[in-house]
């Protein structure tokens, strides 16, 4: 038995940081959105019981480094299945980006053996587990878009946004979110947008998601890496209706409502950074 799904990217059109937890997470709240660019997941099922991985692009751990080898192990362990599994990925989305590429593998993992392994596991159940694995896994289980709270494992699906182009551009640097989110000092004067972006997309004003786009991590991720301010401001230039920093970065993401434009800003990009994607919201 086998199956393929796609694990697409996603990008956050807010990211409020809002306070240290006692667990030393940080409380947010954050409006994602998934984008037409995807990861392709594989799967076999075997009588073993072993779990083994494979994925395309050579930078990336084939062993218990990998979100996904970690998310069929803990499905395989909870439900004490004793069917093992081969797994395939087919990288596309940036490594270490902001895009969640990881915890959609993941995600995309945990459908796909809740399928081939006949466990029959609610959609809930199956996002309380990635929660587990990472504080995206949720949000990717659900997919579509969604306000998530608490650390982000609190997924509140919401209308899908105003339909647009996404540019994406990421620079060649390397990034820790642990090290940013450490960096991080919530502003508790600071009013969060998160609510607001849901009202803007709910009515359908892309006028209003473009203004309200914001991050609180992006200013402590700009001071460190030049490289994602330069992006930025060279995004901006090149006609995109807004830009903003997805995650704790570095990817720096573009939308821009007329198709004509999307050309020139992918072109002027490209002359700047290897790694540049056009595609589309979901």
């Amino acid at each position: 038995m086998k199956c393929s799904l796609r694990a697409p990217a996603k990008i956050n059109l807010s990211l409020d940081v809002l306070h240290k937890r006692p667990d030393n997470f940080h409380e947010v709240a954050m409006v994602m959105t998934q984008v037409d660019l995807a990861d392709r997941v594989e799967l076999t099922r075997s009588e073993s019981s072993q779990i083994r991985l494979s994925v395309s692009a050579g930078l990336l751990p084939e062993d218990h480094r990998n979100l996904a080898i970690q998310a069929a192990r803990l499905l395989q362990k909870r439900y004490d299945v004793t069917a093992g599994a081969s797994i395939f990925i087919d990288k596309k989305i940036p490594v270490a980006a902001g895009l969640a590429g990881g915890s959609s593998d993941a995600a995309a993992v945990l459908k796909g053996l809740n399928e081939l392994w006949e466990l029959n596991i609610p959609l809930e159940k199956l996002a309380a587990l990635g929660s587990e694995i990472g504080s995206d896994v949720s949000f990717c289980v659900h997919g579509g878009t969604a306000l998530a709270t608490g650390r982000g494992e609190v997924i509140e699906p919401i209308a899908a946004p105003p339909a647009a182009w996404v540019v994406l551009a990421k620079p060649p640097v390397g990034l820790s979110t642990g090290d940013i989110y450490k960096q991080m000092k919530p502003n508790p004067e600071k009013e969060p947008v998160s609510n607001k972006m849901v009202e803007a997309i709910e009515s359908g004003d892309y006028k209003a998601m473009c203004r309200l786009l914001s991050n609180d991590l992006e200013s402590v991720t700009l001071a460190s890496y030049p490289e994602v301010r330069q992006i930025k401001d060279r995004m901006i230039e090149s006609g995109v209706d807004a830009a903003l920093m997805s995650g704790s970065g570095p990817t720096v993401f573009g939308l821009v409502e007329k198709e004509s434009r999307v050309h020139r800003v992918y072109n002027a990009l490209r002359g700047f950074c290897e790694d540049v994607h056009a595609v589309r919201l979901l």
